[in-house]
């Protein structure tokens, strides 16, 4: 390569790498795998070893890849949280330990595994757990220590302990965890998490920490940053002072030789199905903290530890049969029936196969021998077909749907296929989750095992039925005392108060997402109108479409649904109205986008204060966005914005235009 294509490349790559890390540091919602990560950050490493001149400080491979964020207070590391360097073969942990042995005699390594989570500090005085924080960039991290209080393993108070501990650990979501909480977002039709580190890393950078709290995370504390009045002077030694106090830490070996170190490495690999967590590798320390010190860091690494990435394990496996699930919105899910293969640690025999295109374009039959892996370590898909069975069976998606035996359609544009029943028994249960959920009617208490306790009991039937519940009856039920159900009924109760945009949202129509219900209940302020609107009318909301509209109309029209609302209304579901949106102001027709921490109010307070003037709030950067207002530390938003050219305001600037 030349020294112009080297550095056309290098750009590309950096631009490319930065981007994803932004996704799945900072969004916690990558696009690649990691592995696609891997090997993009490799080719760019590799051009600048062969082009020095190349490597600037703002490389991907001269830094973390996260930011400090924008939720959060910064919090400036006293220790850098450095990153690892990564290894993808034995050559490369050999190649680790020659240079390790051309400055040091005789090293012993620690082999531990590679926790896939998020990165933190955990600060204690006298014994006291008193500050939390993420990596971030290694220098500044978000402080999430009301988060991390939620998390049951992570000591509070530690006996015998010295003046001032830091100490840095991994916080993970484990795979029991992690499938309960994706089985709940799947059954409520929201978009589940890819997988545990991403669960873990979005939980525990949530605002409200009662969030957090119902994750369920865990932690692994595996190294001290900083202690005062104790001499430590190996990791190993370390590492039995963090057990004694109390920390949950990970089992380690220890070897002199790299060759044992690869077996070890290959012996995590065969074992890590057997853990509780997602790991993606194992890491190889140095153990002497004086023969550390020696070896130094670069901008970016230690040179006293590697990191070995295990590759995705791809296995074949032959497809016994295809079953179909049935969703909350009626969509027809298959699910492949896999001959049990082992794979990453574990024994799969079932993956999704999303739809009847996949199927067809991927050319399976049930017979037939598949590819399959798992994606983040957790969660099984097939990748292609490896051959045609001896005798296959065609797969033909059913007519009629296997829940109810309604008549199953697929609309124009769409990849789903519908059950076109509404009092489907599969879609029951989904529909009720979603009812009762946060953003929706707001049950406190009111979780998925026990809506399908009070299904099973015959106690409910419909959405009309919570608000008939009796607390007498609640108690009987597993795990139910007179207190909880009276609780249980108090947060029913209080649900009727809800505004009418969470009613329309609950009720679950399709197309009809949280920011979409508002819209329409700012236009139509009542449900009364709602009955009335027409296509076109609901069509003409900024933000709404003709399939939206059609969805919403239909809906409306159909027979039961004005008994519903009737009936919710006898039951004391209020249904209060919202203000109606302003239809003048300073920002009617203008679109703003908020990024970085405001001087003298929250984004939140920022965004009702457009909305108020007349304007409009988005995610996202586009050409269409008029103003994006920019406080302290903006990221990847800012940056887009003057790169489009959109105009860029701070909040004194805002307030001033509402002024004039």
């Amino acid at each position: 390569m030349e020294l112009e294509q080297a550095k056309v490349r290098a750009l590309q790559l950096s631009k490319e790498l930065n981007y994803h890390n932004d996704r799945y540091y900072n969004q916690d919602d990558p696009e690649i795998s990691d592995y696609e990560y891997d090997m993009l950050l490799r080719e760019l490493e590799n051009i600048e070893a062969e082009f020095p001149q190349l490597i600037s400080s703002d490389s991907p491979t001269q830094r973390v890849g996260g930011s400090k964020g924008e939720k959060f207070s910064p919090v400036t590391h006293a220790v850098p949280m450095e990153s690892l360097h990564d290894s993808f073969s034995a050559d490369e942990i050999r190649d680790f330990d020659r240079k390790v042995r051309e400055v040091i005699d005789r090293p012993v390594y620690v082999v531990e595994p590679k926790f896939d989570g998020l990165s933190v500090s955990c600060e204690y005085r006298n014994g006291v757990f008193v500050r939390g924080s993420t990596r971030g960039d290694g220098t500044t991290g978000e402080d999430v220590t009301d988060n991390l209080m939620t998390i049951k393993s992570l000591p509070k108070r530690l006996k015998n302990a010295p003046a001032f501990l830091e100490v840095r650990g991994e916080v993970y979501m484990s795979v029991e965890t992690f499938k309960k909480i994706v089985a709940e977002q799947e059954n409520n039709g929201e978009k589940p998490f890819k997988n545990p580190r991403n669960a873990a890393a979005g939980s525990l950078r949530q605002k409200d920490a009662k969030i957090t709290a119902k994750r369920n995370l865990d932690i692994f504390v595996f190294n001290i940053q900083q202690v005062e009045g104790v001499e430590i002077t190996s990791h190993v030694q370390s590492l039995n002072y963090l057990t004694e106090l109390g920390f949950p830490t990970a089992f380690y070996r220890s070897y002199d030789d790299v060759e044992d170190v690869l077996r070890e490495i290959e012996y995590i690999d065969a074992h890590r199905g057997d853990l509780p967590c997602d790991i993606d590798g194992a890491v190889v320390k140095v153990n002497s903290l004086a023969d550390r010190a020696v070896l130094g860091s670069t901008a970016k690494f230690p040179r006293w530890a590697e990191a070995y990435k295990y590759p995705p394990e791809e296995k074949e496996t032959e497809l016994l049969n295809i079953e179909i699930n049935v969703g909350r919105t009626g969509a027809l899910t298959p699910v492949g029936i896999f001959k049990p293969v082992l794979l990453a640690g574990t024994t799969v025999s079932r993956a999704t196969l999303h739809n009847e295109d996949f199927i067809r374009e991927k050319g399976i039959n049930v017979g037939d021998t598949v590819l399959i892996r798992k994606a983040g370590e957790i969660i099984p898909e097939v990748l292609s077909l490896v051959r045609h069975g001896a005798h296959i069976e065609p797969y033909r998606f059913p007519e009629n749907c296997p829940s109810c035996g309604s008549k199953v359609i697929r609309e124009e544009g769409e990849a789903a296929m519908r059950c076109t029943n509404t009092d489907c028994p599969a879609q029951l249960l989904r529909h009720l989750i979603h009812f009762v959920s946060r953003d929706a009617m707001d049950i406190d208490g009111l979780g998925p095992a026990l809506l399908e306790q009070l299904l099973n009991a015959g106690l409910i039937k419909t959405f009309t039925d919570l608000y008939q519940l009796k607390a007498a009856d609640i108690a009987t039920l597993d795990r139910m005392g007179e207190k909880s159900a009276d609780n249980l009924i108090g947060a029913i109760d209080k649900s009727k108060d809800a505004q009418i945009n969470r009613l329309v949202y609950a009720l679950g129509i399709r197309h009809i997402g949280e920011k979409a219900a508002k819209l329409l209940c700012e236009h139509f302020l009542s449900i009364e109108k709602l009955f009335e609107a027409s296509e076109e009318e609901i069509a003409a909301i900024d933000g709404f479409g003709a399939i939206m509209a059609q969805s919403v109309y239909d809906y409306f029209h159909l027979e039961g649904t004005k008994h519903l609302i009737c009936e919710l209304k006898e039951l004391g579901v209020k249904m209060t109205p919202l203000q109606p949106k302003a239809k003048e102001g300073r920002f009617i027709g203008k679109t703003f986008v908020l990024t970085g921490t405001l001087p003298t109010m929250s984004r939140k307070e920022a965004s009702a204060l457009i909305e108020k003037n007349g304007g409009k709030t988005s995610s996202s950067v586009s050409k269409k966005t008029d103003y994006v207002l920019a406080g302290e530390d903006a990221g990847s938003k800012l940056t887009k914005a003057q790169s489009l050219g959109v105009t860029v305001i701070s909040e004194e600037e805002l307030l001033n235009m509402i002024e004039e």
